[in-house]
C-alpha cells in the first residue's frame, strides 16, 4: 500500500510541475514575429516597441537589454532564446540578432529603424 501511495504522489507531482524544457523554436518565432511588426510599424514608437519585444525574447529577463516595462511575448516559453540555447556556437546568431535589435531601438530615424527591423527579421527567419 505505501508503494501505491508513493507512486500516486509522484505522478501528481509530475502533472502539477510545469514543463522544464524551453520552447526555443517558439521563442524564435515570437521574436521574428515582433521584428516583422517593427518593420511594418507606422511610426517610430511602434517600431521601437516591437524591437523591444523581439529583444526581450532574445535575451530573456536576466539578459542585457531586457526591458521589464516592455512586453515579453516569450515569457511562457522559457528564459529567452540566448539563455535557453545550450550550444555556444548556436548562440552566436542570436547574440548578433540581439545587437541588431539594440541598434534598432537606439535609432531615432524612422526609415532607418524600419530597415534595421527588416534586417533583424531576415536574421531570425532562417533560424526558426
Amino acid at each position: 500500500m505505501p508503494k501505491t501511495i508513493l507512486l500516486a504522489a509522484a505522478s501528481a507531482l509530475l502533472i502539477a510541475t510545469p514543463a522544464l524544457a524551453a520552447d526555443v523554436r517558439g521563442e524564435i518565432i515570437n521574436a521574428n514575429e515582433h521584428a516583422e511588426y517593427a518593420a511594418q510599424a507606422t511610426d517610430l514608437k511602434g517600431a521601437h516597441m516591437h524591437m523591444h519585444h523581439a529583444l526581450n525574447c532574445l535575451v530573456g529577463p536576466n539578459g542585457a537589454g531586457f526591458d521589464a516595462k516592455e512586453m515579453n511575448p516569450c515569457a511562457g516559453s522559457g528564459n529567452g532564446i540566448i539563455p535557453d540555447t545550450a550550444d555556444p556556437a548556436k548562440k552566436k546568431p542570436f547574440q548578433a540578432a540581439a545587437e541588431k535589435a539594440k541598434a534598432g531601438i537606439a535609432e531615432n530615424d524612422f526609415a532607418k529603424a524600419k530597415k534595421i527591423a527588416e534586417e533583424l527579421s531576415a536574421m531570425l527567419k532562417p533560424l526558426e
